[in-house]
């Protein structure tokens, strides 16, 4: 706990509690309080007021009538839901990022790739939600569609949450995956980086769904 107020946006701060809420520091059902929250991250009420309201607007919290701001629940339905979202919407932006990325985007994104398969070679499974989820944002950014880089930031947010807990025997495949979409964006390539995008999301929801069977 600390005792010394920091300075944080509520933007930052917003972003800290969703990643513990995605890396399960929040498990789901359980209580936020701005009490507690405020004395957690060493910020004043202030900013976790305004966080608490994106997270309510994102979904990753909900409140209830004379009880308080909890955590949400991801249903299997929801889960369903954003996995074939993500698998119609990916593709397109991969198309659109082969024609479009510049060297910097393309250099960010091997970076990327590079760091994502040293964590798993060195075994720094807790690094590879964060990782992912940046090789996700900057692959939208290459697409040049300010809107679709809104829509998939967003949506990468939940899917980091949905694969919350990485399959370690999935963990190098999908990042020699990852190499394969930078390969196909470098060609410049729109047809392949759809197809080896949309592959990789075909993977990683298959993976997700035997994570489901006892």
């Amino acid at each position: 706990m600390s005792s010394t107020v920091r300075r944080m946006t509520p933007q930052q701060l917003c972003r800290a509690i969703r990643d513990d809420i995605i890396s399960g520091v929040f498990a789901p059902g359980q209580r936020l309080t701005e009490e507690s929250l405020a004395e957690s991250y060493g910020v004043s009420r202030v900013p976790v007021r305004e966080a608490l309201r994106t997270l309510e607007a994102e979904g990753f919290a909900s409140s209830r009538p004379y009880a308080g701001v909890f955590v949400a629940e991801l249903t299997e339905e929801e889960a369903a839901d954003l996995l074939e979202i993500r698998a119609r919407l990916e593709p397109l932006c991969a198309s659109r990022a082969a024609v479009r990325r510049t060297p910097e985007q393309l250099g960010r994104l091997k970076e990327l790739t590079m760091l994502g398969q040293d964590a798993v070679h060195a075994g720094r499974l807790e690094e590879l939600t964060r990782l992912n989820s940046r090789f996700h944002e900057v692959l939208a950014e290459a697409s040049g569609s300010t809107l679709l880089e809104q829509l998939i930031t967003q949506l990468s947010w939940k899917i980091a949450w949905v694969y919350a807990v990485e399959l370690p025997r999935r963990a190098s495949d999908s990042w020699h995956e990852h190499e394969e979409i930078c390969a196909a964006l470098e060609a410049g390539d729109p047809d392949r980086a759809a197809q080896v995008v949309a592959d990789h999301i075909a993977h990683a929801a298959y993976a997700y769904r035997l994570r489901q069977l006892p």
